[in-house]
């Protein structure tokens, strides 16, 4: 399955405005009591704004001109009165909406974590880390910001709007379509180019996360940029992200800011129309002072939240542009499912692994393996052997099932691998990575990773366990042993010591099976001599599967296996793996 989300191939097709809004409401759907006060708080202030000009009017036409000064102060002060209502209401709706945003900023986090957790190996090899990341920060931050501060404005502006609009024509119906048809022309304008505004941000958006995953990469690699002194390489491939985030934001920029001088621009002819035919309308005698005062606030009610949604609107399009971005990923699904128990079972397996037709490409690659049919019995030690390239870790990634094959089954124990919960897969089956990774923390909280059965030991009982295992002497060599800290990527402790960490923490799960890819290649002689005994008083059920290039490490298997060029073949003794790898057999 191809997961490359920069390819338009797998990207969900673009949503329509309505569709996305929908899609971003549903967001928030378990935010329905704070939801429903904020619309009362909005719908109480908005009240109150649409009633002063029409109490404004009234008082001009009745007291004022009239020069009644009473009613003038009565009036004054129920406007006050209204007024310190509506400040509270507005300040309300402000906190609720807000509390709404980080909730739900919280909770997509959170969501697109969890999705990525349960994403498959092939996923992370087709999408760079920094991206990904950036579709976590950056893009969820938008759609934060679009809840808290853009939707409160938004409604309250539709409200403002429509109250406005039914107080414009109730008044005076043809004062009001006149005053409207400029709104028409705006509704029109910003139909036409919201998809190309909405399509702007949503490449700026793109590059930015391409721009995160080279910084991302700079860092990361940065011992290897030293090391080769190609500062220069890096630079020019950051200087062209830099750029391309530097145009398209430009482009973004502009596209962001074609709304507001043009609804400002209507918005002043409106005005323009309402106050010449209102003193035409009072020359006829058809209107009064009062009521084209109360008239023209209406108006500027109804045009002022336009230019407020000429931001918003922009503000809209960001968050619809990074929830396309996210809604990629929340769309996924593993292609690592499980399959309920078929046929295929044999009731007294003679194998622990049987290797049936086994067929296996990357996506966008040629095919690596080619029809494999190995058993693996239960008890043995079995090594893997071959040129770099010829397909020794793809294949004990197919074991673990990091990935399924293309054609053809894998049986564990006689039953389709694909039918085992992913957490009876991973107790049956230990995997040591050729790069183990460590996470920050001390050496105890990586042992213990995915290890639920030791997670409320104290450190005393834990280091009995891993004295009953013997292990304790991989563990004497860290200086405060289960409490030695370990930085961020782990580079606070050696490769080796990597190793024997993730050695340590796949031993004390008791796999079924354990696979080490190249386990001992960074660790000394003396230690690896170690790491062998300790695998050979695995209890004797315990099925290994090795993948080693010294030879030393593999001399004492069971059977080997020679991998090259897409096959996997017994390679029968220790003597004639080594002669074919020292006779140099081609590398696919």
């Amino acid at each position: 399955m191809n997961y490359n989300l920069t390819k338009p191939g797998v990207q969900k097709e673009k949503t329509s405005t309505l569709s996305a809004l929908k899609s971003l409401l549903k967001l928030i759907t378990d935010e329905k009591k704070n939801l429903l006060l904020a619309l009362l708080a909005i719908l109480t202030n908005s009240a109150i704004s649409l009633s002063g000009p029409f109490l404004i009017g009234y008082t001009i036409d009745n007291y004022v001109q009239k020069k009644q000064y009473n009613g003038v102060l009565l009036f004054s002060g129920i406007l006050l009165v209204m007024y310190l209502v509506g400040l509270a209401a507005s300040y309300l709706q402000t906190n609720l909406m807000g509390g709404v945003g980080q909730r739900t900023l919280y909770t997509l986090r959170n969501a697109i974590f969890n999705k990525l957790q349960h994403l498959p190996v092939a996923f992370f090899n087709q999408n760079k880390a920094g991206d990904l990341i950036s579709r976590i920060n950056s893009d969820t931050d938008k759609l934060n910001q679009f809840f808290s501060q853009s939707l409160l404005q938004f409604v309250t502006s539709i409200v403002t709007m429509t109250g406005a609009g039914i107080f414009l024509l109730v008044i005076n119906v043809k004062l009001g379509l006149a005053a409207l048809i400029p709104a028409m022309m705006i509704f029109i304008f910003t139909r036409i180019l919201s998809p190309w505004v909405k399509k702007k941000n949503a490449i700026k958006l793109k590059t930015v996360g391409g721009m995160s995953a080279e910084i991302q990469d700079s860092i990361g690699n940065f011992k290897v940029i030293i090391a080769f002194n190609r500062r220069d390489y890096f630079r020019k491939r950051l200087e062209e992200s830099n750029r391309k985030s530097y145009t398209t934001s430009i482009a973004a920029g502009l596209a962001n800011t074609i709304f507001p001088p043009f609804y400002e621009f209507l918005s002043s002819a409106a005005q323009l129309i309402v106050l010449t035919y209102g003193v035409y309308l009072i020359a006829d005698g058809q209107f009064t002072i009062g009521l084209l005062v109360s008239y023209l606030a209406y108006a500027t009610y109804f045009y002022n939240p336009l230019r407020q949604l000429a931001a918003l609107w922009v503000n809209f399009q960001l968050a619809m542009a990074g929830w396309d971005r996210i809604a990629e990923i929340l769309s996924l699904d593993s292609d690592l499912i499980t399959v309920p128990v078929n046929d295929l079972i044999i009731k007294t397996p003679a194998s622990l692994i049987e290797f049936r037709n086994v067929h296996f490409k990357y996506p966008d690659s040629q095919e690596i393996l080619h029809n494999i049919n190995i058993k693996l019995e239960k008890g043995k030690t079995y090594a893997f052997v071959g040129p770099t390239g010829g397909g020794k870790t793809t294949t004990a990634s197919l074991i673990a099932r990091l990935y399924d094959p293309t054609k053809g089954t894998i049986l564990l124990n006689g039953k389709d691998i694909r039918s085992y919960s992913d957490a009876e897969r991973t107790h049956k089956i230990g995997f040591i990575l050729q790069e183990p990774f460590l996470f920050t923390g001390t050496v105890k909280e990586n042992i213990l990773y995915g290890n639920d059965r030791y997670n409320n030991y104290s450190n005393e009982k834990l280091e009995r366990v891993i004295k009953e295992a013997n292990l304790e002497k991989l563990l004497s060599v860290f200086d405060n042993g289960l409490e030695t800290f370990v930085l961020p990527g782990g580079d606070s402790v050696s490769l080796g010591q990597k190793q024997l960490i993730a050695f340590i923490r796949a031993v004390l799960r008791k796999p079924e099976l354990l696979i080490l890819d190249e386990a001992t290649a960074n660790i000394d002689t003396v230690t690896e001599k170690l790491l062998s005994k300790i695998l050979d008083e695995l209890p004797k059920e315990t099925t290994r599967v090795i993948i080693a290039h010294r030879l030393n490490t593999i001399e004492n298997a069971d059977e080997i296996f020679f991998v090259n060029s897409g096959e996997v073949t017994p390679a029968g003794s220790f003597s004639n793996a080594l002669d074919k790898l020292l006779n140099g057999v081609r590398v696919s």
